[in-house]
């Protein structure tokens, strides 16, 4: 290794070093005042400020860790969690005042017919909406094409396949509705 090259890499390790202390002391006034450990890229991303670059509603945010790909458009005051995946190949629409558990994965687009045909045929594509004041809980799944309309309620580990009317609550693998919601508007 030559002389520049052995700089290089002193400064890279001075650099790294440096920036494992910022997030050490970071994680400790993280868990001091909200009593939680995060991934490192939260740590150093603001969530609000990715919101603001993809183009989300005022007041929106989102984790580092999540995933966020193809037209994906956002109301305000929504938020994503932590490793969720916003899947806008075909169009992804979230209304204003969401929330959108950790873990949930929504969906415009799926390869099965391209898988199964050996690549024969396209990726289908379709556009998927949750309305606004909808709570879309821990890792459900909703897949393409789907509607959930205003003031739904989408219990944990749903596997979503059909549209859900406004003002419902429904769970279930696959997805039901039990219920309506009366403090829905």
């Amino acid at each position: 290794m030559d002389k520049k090259s052995r700089r290089n890499s002193d400064e890279i390790k001075i650099r790294i070093d440096e920036l494992r202390d910022d997030w050490k002391q970071l994680q400790k006034e993280i868990h001091s005042q909200w009593k939680r450990t995060l991934p490192f890229g939260d740590y150093i991303v603001d969530r609000w400020e990715k919101a603001r670059l993809l183009g989300f509603g005022r007041g929106s945010s989102i984790y580092d860790s999540s995933l966020v790909f193809g037209d994906v458009k956002v109301g305000e005051k929504t938020w994503i969690g932590p490793f969720t995946i916003l899947d806008g190949s075909g169009g992804l629409e979230i209304g204003q005042y969401c929330s959108i558990s950790a873990g949930v994965q929504i969906y415009s687009h799926d390869s099965v017919k391209w898988a199964l045909s050996g690549g024969q045929e396209k990726y289908e594509l379709a556009p998927t909406k949750i309305g606004s004041r909808c709570y879309i809980g821990p890792n459900t799944i909703i897949v393409k094409g789907v509607t959930i309309g205003d003031g739904c309620i989408i219990g944990a580990n749903s596997l979503v396949l059909s549209d859900i009317p406004a003002g419902r609550k429904a769970f279930g693998n696959p997805c039901r509705v039990v219920d309506t919601i009366s403090a829905a508007k």
